[in-house]
């Protein structure tokens, strides 16, 4: 039987987006084959505003103690250090994009090394040597990180973005079972994606439609 696909609306700089990220692998780990989760992005900060304080974006990530503080999160610390704060959401879903354009295993060690740089090492991920860094560390070709400038990838984001806003998206992470026009926001937790797939495999082997 075809798996379950669901499409998650996501931001690199979001941190609940971060624990449905660790949530997200938990699943595909329990539900080998039987679920597909496809990545696409929207932004929280979809055009540049540089020069902001850092020492107020500092303060605001001590809130991030109350993501770090949920069962099946990932790791959170108070910003360290003068790097930052960032300045948009997109540099960071263009290396990501460029990383899917060298294949699947290339994108989910990115998209994980990317909240992991950003939210418990205080590396800003929206500069782009910070991202050069990341693609050398995960070892991926270092001829191949000029993809990160490709337009197309560029036009991807976007239109993925506008596509969630019309589909009603009003946060991230957004979650939406493919069949099924409802999404569901924010990052929950693992309990609730597990009824929700079982509820629909359920459903689907009973010969009904999408739930």
């Amino acid at each position: 039987m075809d798996p379950l696909r669901f499409v998650v609306h996501s931001d690199y700089l979001c941190p609940w987006c971060y624990n449905a990220a660790v949530r997200i692998v938990r699943l595909e780990r329990d539900y080998p084959g039987a679920v597909q989760f496809e990545w696409r992005s929207f932004l929280l900060r979809p055009r540049p505003s540089p020069g902001r304080d850092l020492e107020r974006f500092r303060a605001y990530t001590r809130s991030w103690s109350r993501p770090g503080a949920e069962p099946d999160s990932g790791s959170f610390r108070v910003w360290q250090g003068d790097a930052g704060p960032p300045s948009h959401s997109i540099p960071p879903h263009l290396a990501a994009k460029a990383a899917a354009s060298l294949g699947e295993e290339p994108f989910r060690r990115m998209h994980e090394r990317l909240l992991r740089a950003y939210f418990a090492e205080s590396r800003d991920v929206t500069d782009r040597e910070t991202l050069r860094s990341l693609w050398r560390e995960l070892g991926l070709p270092e001829e191949e990180f000029g993809r990160i400038d490709d337009p197309a990838l560029l036009r991807e984001t976007l239109a993925q973005h506008r596509e969630a806003l019309e589909a009603g998206v009003t946060g991230v992470p957004a979650v939406r079972l493919v069949g099924n026009d409802a999404v569901i926001v924010g990052a929950h937790p693992l309990e609730l994606y597990r009824r929700w797939i079982e509820r629909t495999r359920a459903h689907r082997d009973a010969g009904g439609a999408i739930a």
